[in-house]
Parts: C-alpha cells; structure tokens; sequence
C-alpha cells in the first residue's frame, strides 16, 4: 500500500464525518424549523379564537345593549342621554349586526316622531342629540303642564259653575226680593246673608238679615264683587291715620282691620244704620280703634328693634335733635332736623312714619321714641254723613 493511499483514506474519512455532521445539523435545523412553524400555526389559531370570542362577546353586549329599543315602554321611560348613547352605539355596529341596523331604523323613527329630530342630521354626535332632546322635552313638558293646569281651572270653573247654579236655585226667592244678579253669589259674604234671610224665622231676624243683605249689596256696588284691592285699602288708610305705613299692608290682621274700617266708612256715608244690637257708630268705632291698636302696636316694635340695636347712638341724635330745635319747635326746620337725626337708624318709610307721628301727635321727638307714650292718632276732618266721632281725614263725623 503506498503513503498516498493512506492519505485518500484520511481525507475520505474526515470528509464521509463532515457530511455526517452537516447532515446532522441540517436535520436538527430542519426540526427546529418545522417546531416553530408549528407554535406558529398555534398561536394563530389561538389569537384566532381568542379574537372570535372578544368579537362575539361584543356582538352579543350591543344586542343585549339595543333590544330595548324595539319597545314602547322603553321609549316612554328613556331620558336624553339613554337615547343619544343607544343612537351612537346602534351607529358604530349597524353595518356589522343586523340588530344594530334595525335598532338604528327604530330609533331614527321613534325620535323624528317624539322629538322631530332627523338622526341623520345629527351622526354619532350623541352629545348634540342629547342636548336637542333635553330641550325639546323641557318644552312639550312645559305645554303639557298649562294644558293640564288649563284642564284643571276648567274642572274648578265647572264645579264653582254648578255650586253658583245651586246657590242660585235655593235662594231664588231672597234674591229675587232684593234683585240680586247671580253673579253676586261669588260674594261669600253677600251668599251668607242671603241665606240668613232664607233662614230667617222671626220678623227681627228677617229684619236684621234683610238689613245685612242690603249692606253687602251696597258695598258690592262700591267696590265690586271682590271688594277693594290692598293698593286701594292702603291709599285709603294712609290719608287717614298717621303712622300707617307700607310695612303695615304686609300684615294679613292689617289688611282685613283696614277692610273692616273701610266698610263701615262707606256704609255710614251711605246713611246705613246699622242693628239694633250693633249701631254702625259702635261699629266704626269699633274698627278705627283696632287700626289705632294695630298702628300703635307695629310703631313700637319697630322702635323696639331699632333701639335694641343702637341705643346709645339713637339717644345721642336724639339729644342732637332737640338742643337744634328747642327755640323753634314744630317749625319746618326743626321737623326737618329731626328726619336727618334719624337717619341711618331705619328705613326710609319707617322714618317717615315717625316724623308723621311726631307732626301729628305734636310732641317732642324724644317723646315719640319713648315706647308707649303716646297713641296714633288720626288726622282731623269733617268726613261724610255720620255717625262716628270725627277722626278721621274722610271718614264720618258726628
């Protein structure tokens, strides 16, 4: 065998390895690659299904979300906002779910016919939607509202209608004596008396209550049906009685011992008598001394308060007021010194309430500031036909 054969078989052998070893690899390469091949293949299957459940998951979440839609009682309870948010929502998927474009036809007509809003209009904008619903449902709200208030005044009206008609039909022969029109029965006081006299037995309480029938109509034709306006009572009772003022009139007690007054001001200038156990003098009298008390009564608590707050001050002006005016009392410039004095101290009618008081009554201002010194006191007038002692402005004198 020569040295060159050995060699072959050296060089055979190292090649026949090499071949092995590179079979080997390509082998374990080929493996490798068919594994990651397969891992793939599994993850997309994995990332597949994965992505099919989110999917149908989410199908089944804007199902669930607009099936109401398709009932009517959902869209007589449904605010703005669950409107707009079932229009966006039916929007975004009616393209994908044959339940969202049939929920997007039901809301596009359900709010055309509501609202009178075109969703096409509006897009997947659910803010504006939402806005033009709340305003257009403030609105139908709000008419619905007078209709039904329109609907009740109506049923109020009826009923007050056929409680006159009854009225009417029992008392026919009281107002048919004293020629009272029906309308006149919506005067509580004028109905009351009429039946009084449908009542009435004896010949004095046919007397009295015919007498009271004719007062009420007397005054009826004065004032009309309701009678007088508190702006007509205050007009009235601030001419006549000093130290009444806008802060009275806001007292109901007030009102009604004005009205009171007034009355039996209007009937004694009508030449009225009265009863026999209640003369129209007595009773005027009556009257104009409860608005006295009552004037009186709201004078010192309104100085009560203002005193209570700022004692020593207001005694301190006071003080003022009468060392500038002592030489000329009840002149103008000393009336007009005694305003200035109280200023600050009260409102602007409660201060010249006092200086009206304090004009009237003709005493010193310290005096009218010092609680319970002296009453209210009318202004002095001869008045109309009467019976009352002269007291007031207009009212009757003996």
């Amino acid at each position: 065998m020569s040295e060159a054969d050995g060699i072959d078989e050296v060089v055979d052998g190292s090649l026949r390895q090499s071949l092995m070893a590179a079979s080997r690899l390509a082998e374990t390469l080929a493996r490798m690659r068919q594994e990651s091949l397969r891992q793939r293949e599994q993850q997309d299957t994995q990332t597949a299904h994965e992505a099919q459940v989110r999917e149908a998951a989410q199908h089944a979440a804007v199902q669930g979300a607009l099936a109401p839609v398709q009932k009517d009682q959902w869209w007589d309870q449904a605010q703005p906002q669950d409107i707009a948010q079932v229009h966006a929502l039916a929007e975004a998927w009616k393209d994908y779910d044959p339940t969202a474009l049939a929920a997007a036809q039901r809301i596009q007509y359900e709010v055309q016919n509501r609202y009178g809003i075109n969703t096409r209009d509006v897009g997947t904008d659910a803010a504006y939607l939402e806005s033009g619903i709340e305003m257009i449902s403030a609105e139908q709200a709000r008419r619905a509202a007078v209709a039904e208030h329109q609907k009740g005044m109506a049923l109020i009206a009826a009923a007050q209608a056929e409680e006159l008609r009854a009225k009417a039909e029992k008392l026919a022969p009281e107002m048919e004596r004293h020629q009272v029109p029906v309308e006149y029965l919506n005067n509580p006081v004028l109905a009351e008396a009429l039946q009084s006299a449908h009542d009435a037995k004896t010949p004095a309480a046919i007397e009295a209550a015919g007498a009271a029938v004719k007062e009420r109509l007397y005054l009826i034709g004065k004032d009309g049906i309701n009678g007088p306006t508190i702006d007509q009572l205050r007009e009235e009772t601030t001419a006549n009685f000093n130290g009444a003022g806008e802060d009275h009139f806001k007292d109901a007690a007030f009102v009604d011992a004005a009205k009171e007054w007034h009355e039996a001001k209007l009937l004694a200038e009508g030449g009225f008598k009265g009863s026999p156990d209640q003369p129209l003098e007595q009773r005027y009298e009556r009257t104009e001394a409860e608005l006295f008390a009552r004037i009186e009564g709201m004078g010192r608590e309104l100085e009560n308060r203002v005193t209570g707050d700022d004692s020593k001050r207001l005694k301190d002006q006071g003080e003022k007021a009468v060392a500038s005016s002592a030489a000329e009392y009840g002149s103008a410039d000393h009336h007009q010194a005694f305003a200035a004095s109280l200023a600050g101290t009260a409102s602007e009618n409660q201060v010249q309430g006092r200086l009206a008081a304090a004009r009237g009554e003709g005493t010193h201002p310290s005096t009218a500031l010092t609680q319970g010194k002296a009453a209210a006191k009318a202004r002095k007038t001869r008045g109309g036909a009467g019976v009352a002692p002269e007291r007031t402005k207009s009212g009757p004198s003996r």
